[in-house]
Order: structure tokens, then sequence, then C-alpha cells
């Protein structure tokens, strides 16, 4: 799947990695919850294939506490960005950073609009 990834995608998952590197994820279900409640997380993202308990849960939470929720890429692809096997969702921790992921993943929302 990885081969049919368009750049924006590339970029997304790269900017997960660097998040990662540098201390700005919380990643499974716990973590991530844990992480909102907390206050630490900027943005929740949940893969596309997950289950649909695990989406309205995390979006459900992440309207409660004000975090923006999106639903992106899979479980495998979202793991291996973070250097993990599979991860249902992730909680990025740096305002900067969620800010150019949040950009990238609504630019390819627009563009599949149009």
């Amino acid at each position: 799947m990885s081969g049919l990834m368009n750049n924006n995608e590339k970029r997304v998952y790269s900017l997960l990695g660097l998040c990662q590197k540098g201390g700005y994820t919380g990643s499974g279900e716990f973590q991530t919850e844990k992480h909102v409640k907390m206050g630490l997380s900027c943005l929740v993202i949940v893969a596309n294939d997950s289950s649909n308990n695990t989406k309205k849960k995390f979006r459900n939470t992440s309207d409660y506490y004000n975090v923006p929720y999106y639903e992106f890429g899979n479980k495998e692809e979202l793991g291996r960005s973070i250097g993990c096997e599979y991860r249902a969702c992730v909680s990025v921790n740096n305002k900067g950073l969620a800010d150019k992921i949040i950009s990238l993943i609504e630019g390819m929302k627009n563009n599949n609009c149009e």
C-alpha cells in the first residue's frame, strides 16, 4: 500500500515519525486517551480501519476535550510511521507539528472533494 501514497500522505507519516523521535506522541488507545484527558494532546489521529467503537470513542473524547480529531491512514502505516507495529490511534502532543499535520490532512480532503 505504501507505493500508492501521495506526497502529502508521506509527509504526514514523516511528521508523525518526527513527533515520535521528539517524544511528542502517545500511541495506542490507553495512552492516547490518557494524553487527551491530561491536556497534552494537540491532535488525535485514528486509523481509517479502526473499529467503529474506537472511532466513536475518540471522536467523542476529542470533542469533549476540544482536541482536533482526524481519521487518517491505516493501522499498519500509522504504526510503522512511529516505529511500532499496528496502531489504531496516535496523540500528537506538539502544537506546531499538529498544526502542520492538520493542514496536510485538510489539504488532502479538499483535493478529494474538487
